[in-house]
């Protein structure tokens, strides 16, 4: 079973520091973030320390970290075992990325061809090869379209219903797949949409008042994009089918995270409806800042800011994912 590289696109999970240059106020290369991160540097990573991206990395045994290829100290020797193009507040829907001011998901792939380019002239054509068709690809992406555009800005919300929004997520969803498949990826891992209606941040702003619950709505449209990208994924599947080496595998985050949230003590958590950054209600990226108080025990909390998992919530579900997924790509 030989993966040579792990590959990842999308938002702010899988961002290790792609946003750090970015004309944005998305990022977190600043403390509290990276407190737990090795030597505690805040690179980028929106955690307290390594996100899913390293650890899947980390535990296929390909290297500790995953790099952003957009890091300056990037050397050509990391190229063939893989970066990351994610960039975090992008999304499926272009005006997600265009409100943040951060890398869209089509320009990510712009990224990715130039990637390419450097990696056949460092090992050579066929070695490239071998590496494209063999990697594990991971498509992280929108919890920023519903939390972010949709439901927190309500920017879409006179052009689109929830129906016809999570249609236009799809559809760029597909298109994204496609694109990466003819690029020539062959196991390409594409991530759900989380129970956003239960972190903490949409829990303030939605979830009614002081009570804090998780937003239903929220949830629902979860649900509802989950379905039809599942429904897709299965239908791109039988599309794919003559092609032996095409894996295109659905990852439902959605019910393991739920689950962790509902059953915290089964998976040795205390914290799951606020941060451990600040109040834990509201507080993340540039409001998570060295002025926040952070909570004393890091891994009894699911969330570090009031968006993004701790690196102990982080393990939790992928060790759960890569042991329910892992066989599907062979």
């Amino acid at each position: 079973m030989t993966i040579p590289a792990v590959i990842a696109f999308g938002d702010s999970i899988v961002d290790n520091g792609n946003n750090n240059n970015l004309t944005t106020l998305v990022k977190c290369n600043f403390p509290p973030y990276g407190t737990d991160f090795i030597h505690q540097i805040p690179t980028g990573r929106f955690s307290n320390g390594k996100t899913p991206a390293d650890l899947i990395a980390e535990k296929l045994g390909i290297k500790e970290l995953l790099p952003a290829y957009l890091d300056p100290t990037l050397l050509d020797n990391d190229l063939p075992t893989g970066v990351t193009f994610a960039s975090g507040s992008s999304g499926y829907d272009p005006q997600t990325s265009q409100i943040a001011s951060v890398i869209p998901m089509m320009q990510q792939l712009e990224l990715f061809k130039e990637y390419l380019r450097k990696i056949k002239g460092l090992v050579g054509e066929e070695r490239s090869s071998f590496i494209l068709s063999n990697s594990l690809f991971l498509v992280v992406a929108g919890s920023d379209d519903l939390a972010n555009t949709y439901f927190t800005f309500r920017l879409r919300e006179a052009q689109y219903d929830i129906n016809s929004y999570t249609d236009l997520m799809l559809q760029s969803a597909t298109d994204f797949i496609k694109e990466l498949y003819k690029l020539g990826a062959r196991k390409i891992a594409v991530f759900n949409v989380p129970p956003i209606g239960c972190l903490p941040s949409q829990r303030t702003l939605g979830g009614g008042g002081l009570l804090r619950v998780c937003a239903e709505p929220y949830n629902q449209a979860a649900l509802l994009y989950n379905t039809k990208l599942s429904n897709m994924i299965s239908s791109i599947g039988t599309r794919f089918s003559l092609d032996q080496k095409a894996r295109v595998v659905y990852i439902d985050v959605y019910t393991q995270l739920f689950d962790i949230i509902m059953n915290p003590t089964k998976y040795g958590l205390e914290v799951v409806d606020r941060g451990c950054c600040g109040t834990g209600t509201i507080e993340m990226i540039i409001l998570c800042n060295k002025y926040s108080s952070t909570c004393s025990n890091h891994s009894s909390y699911l969330f570090w800011d009031s968006f993004h998992p701790t690196e102990k919530g982080y393990k939790i579900l992928v060790d759960e994912l890569i042991q329910t997924y892992l066989p599907r790509f062979f």
